[in-house]
């Protein structure tokens, strides 16, 4: 196993209807293979609207969606106001560079979850719906003119559990070679 890294979550969230946002909980619980116990997007098929509607039948690699808090420090300084849970993510972390992980890394949520990153969330106009202009703060392009995608990183649970504000998240990076994160 590659090198570890410990973290926290900074907030949980969950919504049993599609809405943009997702309000915070006390505590959500994973389920194994399924994603966040009662979320609209938590299933073994693609949930999202979009998803679903292109093919059905795909595995759902989005099961579980995260955001680093970091992300609304920045886009702060360019004036929006973000809090967790309104980006339509599960669970807002801290101290992890949620963008750099590779594709296969493991974040052991509290005791128990364990979720599978799969890939960079591919933000949405509905970004621009909740605050005009903040699209353009979560994706952008790098100097070779390459998009780069800030809004988050998606994963499928690999071991259910409970996971709550001020839970520990420990980082495992898989073996290397390490695959870089793509949109999902």
């Amino acid at each position: 196993m590659g090198a570890t890294v410990t973290a926290a979550v900074t907030a949980v969230s969950s919504n049993s209807s599609y809405s943009f946002t997702k309000p915070n909980r006390d505590s959500i619980t994973l389920l194994a293979g399924l994603g966040v116990e009662g979320d609209v997007h938590a299933g073994v098929t693609v949930k999202h609207r979009s998803r679903v509607a292109q093919d059905p039948t795909q595995p759902n690699l989005r099961q579980v969606h995260f955001i680093h808090q970091e992300l609304f420090d920045e886009v702060r300084q360019q004036g929006f106001e973000v809090r967790p849970g309104q980006l339509g993510e599960n669970v807002t972390t801290s101290g992890i560079d949620l963008l750099a992980l590779p594709v296969g890394t493991l974040l052991r949520l509290g005791g128990e979850a364990v979720v599978e990153v799969t890939g960079l969330r591919n933000p949405c106009l509905q970004i621009d719906n909740f605050q005009d202009g903040l699209l353009k703060q979560v994706v952008g392009r790098d100097p070779d003119g390459a998009v780069v995608r800030k809004a988050g990183i998606m994963g499928i649970v690999r071991t259910g559990g409970r996971v709550g504000p001020g839970d520990t998240i420990t980082v495992e990076l898989p073996a290397e070679p390490h695959r870089p994160l793509e949109r999902v």
